[in-house]
């Protein structure tokens, strides 16, 4: 007589078809990973191919004996399908050079003396929008250098929205930036804007600065990572935090590993700032790269009574530094009047910032 089985037999049974499943799900598994590499040897794009899927899943719903519907065959199946191929794409990626995955620990540039990045003390990068003349440039020095701040930021070529605004003195704004940097013991920032620049821009500027608007040059981003000069690499004001790393991996994989990131705001619906900060871009960028990361808080706010709160903000998610325009009379600036500080305000914005920026304030 045969004897019925306990209901501990068949979950004993289940539990025996359950590993059996699992050896065959992860004998799949390599065979999909042995694909991935095939295509990869042969150059072949590890592309998605619904034809072969849909093939597969009709051949299945013919060959269930059931008790399972073709539906339910179809839905296991396709989540089957979906795991294979986000395996078979993830071993296909390389680890970006600007992951954490590559290099675990901090990247601190140490230009001409200035550390940025790590656990040191935050930086200031400070300045006029642009370079308008020697008097507007050596008064912001003097004020700048004795106020601690050792980046002098200033724009010698100048994207502006109107093809008729100021744009920028060009190769004498350069040389008029390094004189007075140099005079007043500050590093000298400014931005390239065109791959014809980069090294009469790199023969002059301590740090290249790529701009909102370029961020997605390609050919830039190459040609400034070649120039083995540090970049200033600013996020795009409609870029992805995925899309502003790929861009900085551009500079990486021609060999320059000296890169800061810049969060400057993004573009919104919101009309009441020029742009809108994303300190959580911050954090995250933080932690999955290894390359400081400095904030725009000029760029972000478009408004001088917001510029305290959001530097505080900024270095609260750990922000490696503060990017802020400083101009000796703003009401006359060339570009970006509105936004930058005059020299009180400026005094005002450290008083307000200075202990997290560890800073002195005042003259």
């Amino acid at each position: 007589m045969t004897q019925t089985p306990t209901i501990e037999d068949l979950r004993a049974e289940v539990d025996l078809i359950n590993r059996e499943l699992l050896t065959l799900i992860s004998r799949r598994a390599e065979v999909v990973e042995k694909i991935g590499r095939a295509k990869t040897a042969e150059g072949r794009p590890q592309h998605y191919d619904p034809a072969r899927e849909e093939r597969q899943l009709r051949e299945l719903e013919q060959l269930n004996p059931g008790p399972f519907p073709a539906a339910t065959i179809k839905a296991i199946f396709k989540e089957i399908f979906r795991a294979s191929l986000a395996l078979e794409e993830s071993n296909d990626k390389k680890a970006l050079l600007v992951s954490r995955q590559v290099k675990a620990e901090d990247t601190v540039l140490d230009i001409d003396g200035v550390r940025i990045g790590g656990q040191e003390r935050p930086v200031v990068i400070a300045g006029p929008c642009s370079i308008e003349s020697p008097e507007q440039m050596e008064q912001t020095a003097a004020f700048l250098s004795a106020r601690g701040v050792r980046i002098l930021r200033g724009g010698a070529y100048k994207p502006r929205t109107s093809p008729y605004g100021f744009q920028g003195m060009g190769v004498d704004g350069l040389i008029l930036g390094q004189r007075v940097a140099r005079d007043h013991g500050m590093l000298f920032v400014t931005e390239v804007m065109d791959t014809r620049d980069v090294d009469v821009v790199a023969e002059h500027a301590d740090i290249l600065q790529i701009g909102a608007r370029n961020m997605h040059n390609f050919a830039l981003l190459r040609e400034v990572g070649r120039a083995r000069r540090p970049v200033l690499l600013k996020r795009g004001f409609a870029a992805t935090v995925e899309e502003w790393l790929y861009a900085a991996e551009y500079v990486l994989s021609e060999g320059n590993d000296e890169v800061i990131l810049c969060e400057r705001g993004i573009r919104t619906f919101e009309k009441w700032t020029r742009n809108t900060l994303d300190l959580s871009a911050v954090a995250l960028a933080k932690q999955m790269t290894h390359l400081p990361v400095i904030v725009d808080v000029t760029h972000a706010a478009g408004r001088r009574d917001l510029l305290v709160p959001l530097a505080k903000a900024a270095l609260a998610v750990g922000a490696d530094g503060i990017h802020v325009e400083v101009h000796p009379s703003p009401a006359t600036a060339l570009s970006d009047n509105e936004q930058q500080l005059d020299f009180a305000g400026y005094d005002a914005f450290l008083a307000g910032v200075g202990a997290a920026l560890n800073v002195p304030a005042g003259g």
